[in-house]
């Protein structure tokens, strides 16, 4: 099964890393990470593609 997040983070020092964290957590893993382009002021941008296994 795959999941895709955005990742983002902003001078304001909000994020959602947490989200990230968690999933890590519970067993997911990253398989992609790529930056997502574009002027987006003082944000920044990822999109990651996130992998668990199937249990049968």
């Amino acid at each position: 099964m795959q999941q895709a997040i955005v990742v983002y983070y902003t001078t304001g020092k909000k994020n959602n890393l947490d989200e990230l964290n968690t999933l890590l957590k519970n067993g997911w893993r990253v398989i992609k990470q790529s930056p997502m382009g574009g002027e987006c002021g003082a944000v920044v941008y990822s999109l990651v593609i996130l992998e668990k296994p199937d249990i049968a």
